[in-house]
């Protein structure tokens, strides 16, 4: 549509000649999803994001030339013929870029120094954890065993919610999922925590939750199983470019569709007349009308401020009344450590150490949950974020929302001593595993989940919003089937991104995705996608200006 045929946002009837307007509220992977299926699908959109960069809490920022990335530690959809890396090559996420990918997810040290390493390929794994422990052969055996199974499926069911796929789409699930059946239930109904018991060997007990870097404490096995299969495939490598790399590709991906994105526009509510979602107003009373209003920023947000509760459904009250303050429920914030460093690591070190803390140290690093610290030596992972010559490392913890919360709101100077206190751990924590490394330290940058909230408006700094296999994901998964991303008694309005469609980045852009094909029965379009097909390299230079997290650092 050429620009002077374009709708005119501020008028509320579009003309006979437009196309139907959407209007989306956060630039998120789930809002720039939604932007680009619905573009795709003959939508004119627009996009407020109240902060100065896409991504939500998919993001970095920058310090004395360093760039630290701040979301992904691995992104599944990286490889080729799944569901997952259709919905990225859809966005153009992975346009131009190279994939990084490991032969190990995470090693797991102890406080004297032994160490395990969860390696992808299970006859590796297999040597090596019997290694450890021949006396634990049997839980060993069965792990690996399993693994195997897991490396022979291929499924990532992103692509169309269940309630719209044609019968011939859920035959061929069925297909999929009916001989490994009793695998899936099995490795679901097994909890991690309760298949580590089985181990002779403490280090082995202790370690295996932390396959994922920290223990996500309500996981079952099949997850572990799930990614460390994808792992062996490279289909869950990283990305060149990293969080806000990813960002930028499916914004550029998006504005190629002729999308458009407003930054620094807030929306402070949602505009209902008749029960009809009609538009949004900004901050300062700017006022905008679409024909669909969706909202792809903090759940939280979006029902109790922009549409000041009116609006809700008993699956989104379990979630935001019932649920959002049960710890085993929500991800916690974490703490973040990023490190710039003179010198570069030996590229044989491994990229991702979680360091099981003694009582010592756990008592010196400020409201640690797990008494552990992961150290990722992120210049493995990308290149462009250290300048040549220099590595950047990221350290991190679970953390207690509350604490920094509260501290930064009654005690500032404490709240920074605080910070100042990770900073000067994490410093002579890296001096003890890397003798000479404190000495060329150039800068410490410390994010405390407070900070997280104030930067990407996600409520008490959870990046990752709802935990997976609880309570949380059946009540999303009848949001998305039942609902249809919906609000009962409000039409012309839509729900997405991590809070609706569940914590992961590729959950996160499916919602789109969902959104999309749900809004175009509504709209009286044919939904409509294909591959970017970008080919033009990746180069740092893509990423754009990066604003500091905060203008006040550690030492």
């Amino acid at each position: 549509m050429s620009r002077e045929n374009r709708p005119v946002w501020h008028r509320r009837e579009r003309g006979p000649e437009d196309a139907p307007r959407v209007i989306i509220i956060g630039a998120g992977i789930g809002g720039l999803s939604t932007g680009a299926y619905a573009q795709m699908s003959g939508a004119e959109t627009r996009i407020f994001e109240r902060h100065v960069l896409p991504g939500g809490c998919c993001t970095a920022w920058s310090r004395q030339d360093y760039v630290f990335d701040y979301c992904i530690e691995w992104l599944t959809g990286t490889g080729r013929n799944n569901d997952a890396s259709q919905v990225w090559r859809e966005l153009g996420a992975l346009d131009g870029k190279t994939i990084a990918n490991f032969e190990m997810f995470n090693t797991v040290v102890d406080e004297n120094g032994r160490s395990v390493t969860f390696y992808n390929d299970p006859d590796r794994l297999e040597r090596h954890l019997l290694e450890i422990s021949p006396a634990d052969a049997r839980p060993i055996k069965a792990f690996c065993r399993d693994l195997r199974r897991f490396i022979d499926i291929n499924h990532y069911p992103f692509l169309t919610p269940p309630p719209l796929q044609p019968l011939k789409e859920k035959l061929a699930t069925l297909r999929v999922v009916l001989p490994d059946f009793v695998l899936f239930w099995r490795t679901a109904a097994t909890r991690m925590e309760k298949f580590a018991g089985r181990f002779q060997d403490p280090l082995l007990r202790r370690a295996f939750p932390f396959i994922f870097f920290q223990d996500h404490e309500v996981f079952p096995l099949l997850p572990y199983l799930f990614n460390m299969a994808s792992a062996h495939h490279h289909n869950a490598g990283f990305p060149q470019g990293g969080s806000l790399g990813l960002a930028r590709s499916v914004e550029e991906r998006y504005t190629s569709l002729g999308g458009r994105v407003d930054y620094r526009a807030r929306v402070e509510r949602i505009l209902v007349e008749n029960d009809r979602a009609i538009g949004v107003e900004l901050r300062g009373g700017e006022r905008h009308y679409a024909d669909h209003v969706v909202s792809a920023c903090d759940g939280h947000t979006t029902i109790h401020r922009l549409l000041g509760g009116r609006y809700t459904s008993p699956a989104v009250d379990r979630l935001f009344e019932e649920m959002m303050d049960r710890p085993e429920m929500v991800y916690p914030g974490v703490v973040s450590a990023f490190v710039g460093v003179k010198g570069e690591f030996d590229p044989a070190e491994r990229h991702s150490v979680t360091y099981l803390l003694s009582e010592e140290d756990s008592a010196a690093l400020p409201a640690v949950r797990q008494n552990s610290l992961v150290v990722q030596l992120r210049s493995h992972y990308s290149d462009g974020f250290a300048p040549p010559g220099k590595s950047v490392v990221h350290c991190t913890y679970f953390s207690d929302y509350a604490y920094w919360k509260e501290l930064r709101r009654t005690d500032r100077k404490a709240y920074w001593a605080r910070k100042q206190d990770v900073a000067d751990f994490v410093r002579d924590f890296l001096e003890r595993h890397h003798p000479g490394v404190a000495g060329a330290i150039e800068v410490i940058d410390v994010a405390s989940p407070t900070t997280t909230e104030r930067y990407t408006g996600v409520r008490e700094g959870s990046i990752l919003g709802w935990k997976s296999f609880t309570d949380a994901d059946d009540v999303i998964t009848k949001l998305i089937n039942k609902d249809r991303l919906r609000l009962p008694g409000l039409s012309g309005f839509s729900l997405a991104g991590q809070w609706f469609g569940g914590g992961s980045l590729i959950r996160a852009a499916a919602s789109g995705r969902f959104v999309t094909q749900y809004l175009c029965r509504d709209l009286g379009l044919e939904f409509r996608a294909w591959e970017s097909g970008g080919t033009e390299p990746w180069h740092p230079g893509k990423l754009g200006s990066l604003p500091q997290l905060e203008r006040r650092g550690v030492r």
